[in-house]
């Protein structure tokens, strides 16, 4: 059995020693903070009125208006994300700590754009575009997941890490 060295430590911790002082010391980390719970609760509000409408056909408007609530957080919670990535790990996106979570970040980026592209397109009913909201809805669960697997990683590396 080898003893993994320090140096190997650092190449498999989800942050070295400067970036997460970069992470600690900007405000991005507690805007991130304060975003992924409030998105959440968007979420939560929003897949009840999505799932009400499925069921009752009623609601239609309220379903909706809270889709595209949930797509501007979505937008919002990106890009002060991609300010966090380059100030923490120097470039904006696909920083190998966070490439999957970036990855998929992107399909669901791309779900809930084709949402809105088919609420203003008219090219759908109602009923399909829900299916793509829900759609978009699982693949930010899944992503949401990613995100809180690196939350945990980070708080056990700084259990380790003085």
């Amino acid at each position: 059995m080898r003893l993994g060295t320090a140096r190997d430590s650092e190449r498999t911790a989800l942050y070295t020693a400067e970036q997460r002082a970069r992470r600690d010391a900007t405000r991005w980390t507690l805007v991130q903070g304060l975003l992924a719970p409030a998105q959440f609760l968007v979420f939560l509000i929003s897949l009840a009125l999505v799932i009400r409408f499925l069921l009752t056909g009623a609601g239609y408007e309220a379903a909706t208006l809270s889709i595209l609530i949930k797509t501007g957080v979505l937008c919002l919670i990106m890009i002060t994300g991609a300010i966090w990535e380059k100030i923490v790990f120097d470039q904006y996106l696909f920083a190998p700590a966070f490439f999957w979570e970036d990855v998929f970040s992107f399909a669901v980026i791309a779900l809930h754009t084709a949402y809105v592209w088919a609420l203003f397109s008219g090219s759908l009913g109602p009923a399909q575009e829900m299916g793509i909201a829900l759609a978009a809805y699982a693949a930010y669960v899944i992503n949401a997941g990613q995100f809180l697997l690196k939350l945990r990683a980070a708080r056990l590396q700084a259990e380790v890490t003085p």
